[in-house]
């Protein structure tokens, strides 16, 4: 005759049968919420078309080796420029796009013609305003602006070697930069301002 199952053995057993068919409720009850009963999930009615309809990727084009940048030992012209000022803050160097280049010796402004190699004077600043402190092609290079130890800023028109306009309490020091963009000249002084001007305004000389 078999032995009876101890209590503890027996409330474990039937414990188990109840988490078992809590779980296959759940389960059931999970498919049919997900509609997993059925046999297929996806069904394709259509065949996908065969690959030859596509057209093959084009092939890979050939890098072109990379050039390297040819950088010459020697310089191609040498220009003497005796009286330049040293000083690294000073902008005295401007080449234009008519290719000529701007050069300021002291208070004196030189046009070197990179073209033709000649070389002209285009103004000498008074020792009281000067030297000239910076200098700049305007993008046509139809004007070249002058930046002045005196604060100033003076507009040349280099054809007619004249001066068109003078700017002056832009700053309180000299001008060592100078840059355009279409019509408006910017100006950066010593005295730590940078400020826009309008050359189409009235000129005041």
């Amino acid at each position: 005759m078999p032995s009876p199952m101890p209590p503890e053995e027996k409330k474990q057993k039937k414990l188990a049968v109840l988490i078992s068919a809590s779980k296959d409720a759940y389960r059931k009850g999970l498919a049919e919420a997900l509609n997993l009963n059925r046999t297929r999930i996806l069904a394709f009615r259509n065949k996908p078309p065969p690959l030859h309809h596509y057209s093959s990727p084009p092939p890979p084009l050939h890098q072109q080796p990379r050039r390297r940048r040819h950088i010459p030992l020697s310089c191609r012209k040498e220009l003497d420029a005796p009286g330049i000022l040293d000083d690294f803050c000073l902008n005295l160097l401007d080449w234009g796009s008519h290719n000529v280049l701007a050069i300021a010796l002291g208070h004196t402004l030189y046009l070197w013609d990179a073209s033709t190699a000649s070389v002209s004077e285009l103004v000498t600043i008074e020792e009281a305003k000067g030297p000239i402190t910076s200098i700049i092609w305007s993008p046509d290079a139809s004007y070249l602006a002058l930046g002045l130890n005196n604060s100033q800023v003076q507009l040349w028109d280099s054809s007619s070697n004249t001066k068109i306009k003078t700017f002056r309490g832009l700053h309180h020091s000299g001008v060592g930069s100078l840059a355009w963009n279409n019509n408006i000249l910017t100006t950066g002084g010593m005295d730590g301002k940078i400020v826009n001007s309008d050359v189409r305004i009235r000129p005041v000389v």
